[in-house]
């Protein structure tokens, strides 16, 4: 395989991960609360909702192997933060693949109106 392919194919997972992580409710609330920009312990995190601490900690561990958060130890606590470079690199997949459809559906509809 292409070193070209091979970083494609690297993306790809990469996007993939970070998609998965995204597609879970709790865990789009988890990221809304550290969007605010400023670090959060897992019991500031927990506050307000239904959920365990341990199930908050889940959560946010799937999030940070899919790095879209980052953690550091205080002490006895252990802080999340955003970390908005994955969120941006979607973006812009998502860009590019927005724009491929766009013109695959112009390519449809000229093939279709010259029949």
């Amino acid at each position: 395989m292409s070193p070209t392919r091979l970083t494609q194919s690297a993306q790809r997972r990469t996007h993939a991960t970070a998609l998965a992580a995204l597609g879970d409710e709790t865990r789009l609330t988890l990221l809304n609360h550290l969007a605010a920009g400023k670090q959060a312990s897992i019991s500031q995190l927990t506050t307000g909702s239904r959920l365990t601490r341990q199930a908050i900690t889940k959560h946010l561990r799937v999030m940070e192997a899919a790095r879209l958060v980052r953690c550091t130890r205080q002490g006895r606590e252990t802080l999340f933060e955003l970390d908005p470079r994955p969120i941006m690199e979607l973006g812009k997949y998502l860009t590019l693949v927005s724009q491929q459809w766009d013109q695959a559906l112009l390519r449809l509809k000229a093939f279709v109106e010259e029949q």
